[in-house]
Parts: C-alpha cells; sequence; structure tokens
C-alpha cells in the first residue's frame, strides 16, 4: 500500500505525447477534438488535478501519437495554456506551448448561419483579434466568435 497519497501514480509511456495544463473544464473537448475517443492506443488522462499555477488542470498522455500542427492549433483554440511534451524512450525529447496563431484557416466553421462559408464550398478563414480569451474574426461575414461559442471541424 502507498504511505504518500500526496502523489499521482501515472504510468509512463515509452513513446507518444503528454498534453499537460489543460484547463480543467476543457478536457473532454479536447478528447473530442483530436477524436481520442476513436484510436486504439493507450490513453490515461486525469482532471481536476492540483496546479499550482491554475487551480485545477487536466492532463492527457497518448502512446504513440504525436501531432501535426493543425491539431496543435485546434489544442490552442481551445486549451491555450496547454503544454505539450514529446517522449522517446520514456524521456521528455521536445517541449513547447501551444500558441494561437494570427490566422486560423479550415479548423473553426463560422457561427453565422448567413455566412457564405456555410453554404458555399469556401474555406474557413479568421483573424485572431484576441489570443488570451480567443476570439476570432471571420474573414468573410466579420462576425466574432469567444472560445465558448467555437465550433472546431
Amino acid at each position: 500500500m502507498n504511505k504518500d497519497r500526496t502523489k499521482l501514480q501515472v504510468s509512463a509511456i515509452e513513446s507518444g505525447t503528454v498534453i499537460d495544463h489543460i484547463p480543467a473544464n476543457q478536457l473532454f473537448k479536447v478528447i473530442k477534438i483530436l477524436k481520442l475517443d476513436a484510436i486504439q492506443n493507450q490513453i490515461t488522462f486525469g482532471t481536476n488535478l492540483y496546479s499550482q499555477r491554475q487551480g485545477k488542470k487536466a492532463i492527457i498522455k497518448i502512446s504513440d501519437v504525436f501531432f501535426k500542427e493543425e491539431e496543435l492549433n485546434k489544442i490552442a483554440l481551445i486549451a491555450p495554456t496547454a503544454k505539450i511534451n514529446v517522449i522517446r524512450n520514456y524521456e521528455v525529447a521536445e517541449k513547447s506551448v501551444v500558441e494561437v496563431p494570427d490566422l486560423i484557416v479550415g479548423i473553426v466553421k463560422c457561427v453565422n448561419p448567413k455566412c457564405i462559408t456555410n453554404h458555399e464550398q469556401i474555406v474557413t478563414r479568421f483573424t485572431v483579434i484576441d489570443k488570451q480569451r480567443v476570439e476570432l474574426k471571420c474573414h468573410y461575414c466579420e462576425k466574432i466568435t469567444d472560445q465558448e461559442h467555437l465550433k472546431i471541424s
């Protein structure tokens, strides 16, 4: 029996990605946008974990999965405080912080039902007007969408 109950015991992964410092209330959105419920790889996640910086945070560990830039941009839109650790041979090989890009192309649907992108075969395009609160302005209809109303495609 483990006498020290203050330590979280989660098995290490040999190879893959750890997404850390996800806001606790955004964990399941991150799982959904990355379609992690549909993969067969080992996935460990925890939520409402203590974080000195955030209060509560979530974490995801995925074996043998490495994310492309488009997927990292999706994470940044939902969890702009997230940190990415790439694991190789049980060691952290790379560390990075997700960053909301200045321009979002093809990742987010416009929330304006009258926008041309919702009626024509046009790739969506948004300018990020606030990276902290994640607010986007549609290039075509100029509708501003906040993080709460984002629809990631």
